[in-house]
């Protein structure tokens, strides 16, 4: 089998690609913008017919788009979640039809949650940003393309590796630089959000379970946790790991993205994603934050 990764040197592409190389006859080929890349694609740029003769060459049994775009403005976030699914679909058609096609979207393309009711597949969608609206806009251009395809709907990827783009990510890194005595303080911004966070490992099997299932797939299916977390209880088990013995300060005006303020609450249920590929999450909340704080090794 010859699977296809596209933003293979990000952090989802990353764990997705280590995943599926412990398919058995699988050979996983890397597509990105890094040098590193068995071929190098840039879905903000390319033309779908440049796109297509990557493809015939790979002759992909399987292609998982794991590249976008999390920040910037919204031209940069246009290009990548939304222009890059639109050429990828242009160039599969063309070049690759019968390959089955695994695109990573977001729980963010939902919006707001109302409290204590997990978002489900068929729920309306109202992004409150750019990046939700693209990521959106992708995944209206994946379920319409006509090839054997699945959006798996993530919700917030936590665990080894995780970038400075992200509030696990950047915690961390933050207490790696801090002073941990009892006189330190550190100064965040609102931490009252609730958020469904699942550990990046389950997500990358959940793509290997959607790569691999025989039958065709429901157009959408979320991948998370199935709780929400307050935000707070992630930076406080951060702070323990990291034997952090000082105070946390909370400033509903600094510190929080437009997008995060905006939803104060989000789950999704994954019910479906269990029917469908037999998966539920494997690892905890803790499990993935230990992982993290351990990935690079602490000071």
């Amino acid at each position: 089998m010859r699977i296809l990764v596209l933003g293979s040197t990000g952090y989802l592409g990353a764990h997705v690609a280590e995943r599926l190389r412990t398919l058995r006859g699988a050979r996983v080929l890397r597509a990105g913008r890094s040098p590193d890349a068995d071929h190098q694609v840039d879905l903000a740029s390319v033309r779908p017919e440049e796109l297509a003769k990557t493809l015939a060459s790979v002759a992909p049994d399987a292609v998982v788009n794991c590249a976008g775009a999390t920040g910037g403005d919204a031209v940069t976030l246009a290009e990548l979640n939304t222009r890059g699914p639109a050429v990828l679909c242009a160039a599969l058609r063309e070049a690759a039809p019968a390959a089955r096609l695994v695109h990573l979207g977001s729980a963010a393309e939902y919006g707001p949650g109302e409290p204590g009711n997990p978002v489900t597949e068929s729920a309306a969608t109202r992004p409150v940003g750019p990046y939700g609206a693209t990521k959106l806009a992708g995944t209206a251009v994946v379920t319409a393309c006509g090839l054997d395809s699945v959006v798996l709907r993530v919700g917030n990827p936590v665990g080894p590796g995780a970038p400075p783009a992200g509030l696990p990510g950047r915690m961390t890194a933050l207490l790696r630089q801090a002073d941990r005595g009892p006189d330190a303080v550190l100064r965040l911004g609102d931490l009252s959000a609730h958020r469904d966070f699942v550990d990046v490992r389950d997500v990358a099997w959940a793509v290997e379970f959607a790569v691999t299932a025989p039958q065709p797939l429901l157009p959408v299916l979320n991948i998370g946790s199935g709780r929400a977390v307050p935000v707070r209880e992630l930076v406080h088990h951060l702070a323990e790991l990291a034997g952090f013995r000082g105070r946390i300060e909370e400033n509903a005006g600094s510190g929080s993205s437009v997008r995060s303020g905006e939803v104060s609450w989000q789950c999704s249920a994954i019910g479906a994603a269990e029917e469908a590929l037999g998966w539920r999450p494997l690892h905890t909340l803790d499990e993935a934050l230990a992982a993290l704080w351990e990935a690079d090794g602490s000071p």
